[in-house]
């Protein structure tokens, strides 16, 4: 055998052994970033099932925070009798649910069990394959500090909903509204998070466009404008204020209604007062429509991939759909069906905008077809 085939022969050797690695290297990729996906979905089910929860009142169901015993629910007569016998106790109970049976109490209880046990699924689910992949070498090491973190805000996430459940078990008929607010806002983006994280896990090779910067600034503002819409309605789900002034465009009788700022200090009318709380709402709103219509001109003529429009155009839309789904949970006075359906789409809106603003901040694959604005609007 010449030395020319021996090279030869070592040479298609290595190849193999390339093509092996950069099939690994794939496969690991593509289960890392579905695994963020479904743990996003879970995040989805859990805003869900979280929004059923407080709509049947059934948040305060269960007075003790058992991370790892409260998997299990009551087995028998005399565990039931007991859990009932703590949720008596409270103020909700006393002034509201009087006369609720074991029954009725089973009811919202399940709701409750749901919601945690969805939680402690959802950690789990993000745990074991989040050490799997990591001892595999699937994970970047650079992208390693940012997956744990996801998992520490899940835990935060789980103290942040006992810290607001105990809000309601001993002066109190429900949860503090700041306290929901802040624990849905988390519950979002850390949904946000999950999903850049993912969407950073795409296939090389795409041919990427120099998009201009201004454009990435605006998606990037309009993911913050929808969590801190988010974070609005949480206020006026926590406050109930989806009962009341239940006309539109009219809020009590004008565009701008009177009795805004009769709180003292001022400052307590944007959390504590239901006619502000819902009007900002709906001004948060307003504004997000406008900077995502302002968003699509933008794009339609600065940017150089046509899909970014496309994008830009659907991230609207959503948008678009849910103020209509908004505007109907509103005048119709929030019918649990419609409330579900409205808090569901924000997540889905969420989704939407950052997948737009993540796709719009990649930098150009190695070896990528890159064409810079200027060359675009000279050609």
């Amino acid at each position: 055998m010449t030395s020319a085939t021996v090279s030869g022969a070592s040479g298609a050797l290595a190849e193999a052994a390339g093509d092996g690695r950069v099939r690994r290297d794939e496969n690991g990729r593509r289960a890392v970033r579905l695994w963020l996906w479904i743990v996003a979905l879970g995040v989805v089910a859990m805003v869900i099932v979280g929004g059923a929860t407080r709509m049947t009142e059934s948040g305060l169901s269960i007075t003790e925070w058992k991370p790892i015993h409260g998997v299990i629910p009551p087995l028998s007569q005399a565990e039931w009798d007991e859990e009932f016998l703590k949720y008596q106790q409270i103020p909700q109970f006393h002034q509201l649910n009087s006369d609720m049976t074991l029954d009725g109490f089973k009811t919202i209880f399940w709701w409750e069990w749901a919601h945690r046990l969805l939680g402690r699924l959802i950690g789990v689910v993000f745990l074991v394959p989040f050490l799997a992949f990591a001892a595999r070498g699937w994970i970047r090491r650079d992208m390693l500090p940012r997956i744990g973190l996801l998992f520490v805000l899940g835990g935060l996430q789980g103290a942040i909903g006992w810290w607001m459940v105990a809000s309601g078990l001993s002066e109190r008929t429900e949860v503090s509204q700041y306290r929901l607010a802040v624990h849905l806002t988390l519950a979002c983006f850390i949904l946000m998070a999950t999903v850049w994280i993912a969407e950073s896990f795409r296939g090389p090779g795409r041919v990427s466009f120099a998009e201009p910067k201004a454009l990435r600034r605006t998606a990037k503002l309009l993911v913050g404008l929808i969590l801190a819409q988010i974070f609005l309605g949480g206020l006026v789900a926590g406050l109930r204020a989806g009962l009341v002034y239940n006309t539109w465009p009219l809020m009590d009788g004008a565009l701008i209604p009177d009795g805004l700022m009769f709180m003292s200090p001022g400052w307590v009318n944007f959390f504590e007062n239901h006619l502000t709380v819902q009007f900002v709402h709906r001004c948060g709103a307003y504004l997000l429509l406008a900077v995502a219509v302002f968003h699509v001109l933008q794009v339609r003529s600065q940017a150089l991939d046509p899909a970014s429009v496309r994008r830009a155009v659907l991230v609207l839309g959503a948008i678009l759909v849910q103020a209509i789904i908004g505007i109907a949970t509103l005048v119709m006075v929030v019918p649990i069906e419609l409330g579900l359906l409205h808090q569901g789409a924000a997540a889905i809106v969420l989704i939407i905008a950052t997948i737009h603003a993540h796709r719009l901040s990649e930098r150009p694959a190695a070896g990528a077809v890159i064409r810079p604005h200027a060359a675009i609007k000279t050609a």
